[in-house]
């Protein structure tokens, strides 16, 4: 059986068995639609929430983060296992004790304010519409390798896929469709790592293989001595030393954590089950199941770093392997002869007197004709290039997105081909899962916070369930748009803006509501606005009108800049509330009550 018809064998009977469960749960009642009905089991909802955690940022392009960047890369690993601690501890189980079904329903009450509601509906949109576009930017990625089609086209497929399931279902359906997707994930992550960590380091457990010795070729030496060495060798810094600077770092860390504890679709999910004291043990299951694949992704990142390497760096194109044209002709990985020697040579930016960065992280490559050697493929960055091809100033000769290191792994490894199908199924049933929780929360914060409890109250539960679906219907186009044109080409990074959109909105105002019984609407109305407003014009000015690393503040990137939002939020809210008065009584008493541990198990059924 070749390769592309094993591929559509694993992905078809995963599909099958994802529509079948979406169908047979489909929500039949707004309750089933927001909250699965309140009667999700504390181990199934821990999977659930691990699969919607792991979205495509973390299955595809966490490790590949990890392999071009090393050390840096951790950033993400610290951000957002740290940030579930933190929602695990200060955020959901006072969230599930409160009852309400969406973060915006709990801002509206706890400030006894439509305006407050409405804001937050506003900055759950902003969050979720930012989040899903890396999510539809990982479907295009997957399915065009899949297919042998464009990114766009990609993205269209996989759009109409998540409308499908997550449409009909609702949170009951995505509830065990991710727990089928996680299992998928599970085995698709780690098997490969296995199989890579014997060949390379004699080690079955990948974790102690990235620690121990290398152990091809007749070598036995340390395996991060190894990579680093390599990478020095070829003009790249060290891979267990960083560049970016400890503000900068910090920044992003406690953005991504700060973000964490903020998404909505994340916390959404702990309302699923039936009381507090579920809600943690809830919570320890979703730690233990996400370990299983954050403690596998530097493993998998060092190793897809060095098989790159050792497989194409001085190889002669002709002697090239398969898969490096199969990722050209989807237009992931491009290569241009620059010395007319026949040989893919990549190099890093000490090798180059301008610093160029190597890494392809521009629009796809198209393939133009070109009066080449024959075997020769020449991509649009390379004509560029070649317009004055003596100039050998940056002598890389080979471009590739992060975002396709994960895909690419078990090829350059050279595994079976069932492990190569099991990979590229994993790989879409992260983005789809994510993709699925992301679009439900849209379309509840729409529907129901916005259409039921701001604009038309009247609205009975069918017409509200039809408000979500429409609502989705609109969401899922316009992230598909920005899935074909994505404001990075790093899926990780276009993610992390979601996460501090998060951290400068949602995290402080939470935070805020639940331990402080005196902060008013006035108050958190003024500090969401100013955490947002700050960080998303940030994020705009440096990502789309041309921001200089120089006008950066405190050289801070659009990745960190929610850190400082949070910080505005935070301190506009403490400064505005003393001239918004004090909270009404039942307001107050409420915030104390969701504290009393006695009788919350009674108290999360109101």
């Amino acid at each position: 059986m070749s390769q592309s018809m094993l591929n559509f064998v694993f992905i078809g009977v995963t599909f099958a068995v994802y529509i079948v469960i979406a169908v047979r749960s489909r929500a039949g009642s707004t309750k089933e639609y927001y909250t699965a009905g309140g009667g999700v089991s504390s181990f199934a909802n821990g999977m659930a929430t691990a699969a919607d955690w792991m979205s495509a940022a973390t299955f595809i392009s966490m490790a590949g983060a990890v392999a071009m960047s090393g050390y840096d890369a951790s950033r993400f690993l610290m951000g957002w296992t740290g940030g579930f601690v933190l929602l695990t501890i200060l955020m959901v189980p006072f969230l599930r004790k409160f009852g309400k079904a969406t973060v915006p329903d709990f801002i509206g009450d706890r400030y006894y304010s439509k305006w407050a509601r409405g804001v937050a509906v506003i900055c759950a949109i902003f969050i979720c519409m930012t989040y899903i576009m890396g999510q539809m930017r990982g479907v295009g990625v997957v399915f065009s390798q899949l297919f042998g089609i464009g990114i766009p086209a990609g993205v269209v497929v996989g759009a109409a896929i998540v409308f499908f399931y997550a449409g009909i279902g609702g949170m009951k359906g995505i509830t065990y469709t991710q727990v089928a997707q996680y299992c998928v994930m599970a085995f698709a992550y780690t098997i490969p790592a296995v199989f890579i960590a014997i060949m390379i380091t004699n080690q079955p457990v990948p974790q102690l293989g990235l620690i121990g010795n290398y152990s091809l070729n007749g070598e036995s030496v340390p395996f991060f001595e190894k990579l680093d060495r390599i990478n020095a060798e070829l003009g790249f810094q060290e891979y267990t030393t960083g560049k970016l600077s400890m503000v900068n770092m910090f920044c992003i860390t406690a953005a991504l954590m700060c973000g964490t504890a903020g998404l909505p679709h994340v916390i959404v999910r702990f309302f699923t089950v039936k009381s507090v004291q579920a809600v943690r043990n809830s919570a320890c299951w979703t730690l233990v199941f996400i370990a299983v694949i954050y403690l596998t992704a530097p493993a998998i990142g060092a190793f897809a770093r060095l098989n790159l390497i050792e497989e194409l760096h001085d190889t002669p194109y002709v002697e090239a392997p398969a898969w490096l044209q199969e990722f050209e002709a989807t237009g992931q990985m491009a290569w241009v002869d620059k010395n007319g020697d026949g040989k893919i040579q990549y190099f890093g930016p000490a090798k180059s007197e301008f610093g160029v960065n190597t890494v392809f992280l521009g629009p796809q490559p198209v393939y133009p004709d070109y009066d080449a050697p024959e075997g020769q493929r020449q991509g649009e960055h390379g004509e560029r290039l070649l317009a004055n091809k003596a100039d050998l100033t940056n002598p890389n000769e080979l471009w590739f997105g992060n975002d396709i290191m994960v895909m690419a792994n078990p090829s350059m490894a050279g595994l079976p081909m069932w492990v190569v199908s099991l990979l590229m199924a994993g790989c879409i049933a992260a983005a789809l899962s994510t993709a699925a929780g992301l679009l439900l929360v849209l379309s509840t914060s729409i529907s129901h916070d916005l259409m039921k409890k701001i604009v038309k109250p009247e609205l009975s539960d069918r017409e509200e369930v039809n408000y979500a679906r429409g609502a989705s219907f609109v969401a899922l186009a316009v992230a598909a748009y920005f899935g074909i044109n994505p404001p990075s080409a790093f899926i990780a990074q276009t993610v992390a803006f979601a996460f501090g959109l998060a951290a400068s909105s949602f995290f402080p105002t939470l935070l805020i509501g639940i331990f402080s019984k005196r902060m008013n609407k006035l108050g958190a109305i003024s500090g969401m606005l100013a955490g947002m407003v700050f960080t998303s014009s940030y994020i705009v000015y440096f990502q789309f009108l041309g921001g200089t690393k120089e006008q950066m503040l405190f050289g801070i990137s659009s990745e960190g800049i929610g850190f400082v939002g949070m910080l505005i939020n935070f301190a506009v809210a403490f400064l505005v509330r003393p001239f918004g008065g004090e909270p009404p009584k039942e307001v107050q008493e409420m915030v104390e009550q969701i504290h009393i541990p006695s009788g919350a198990g009674e108290a999360s059924h109101h």
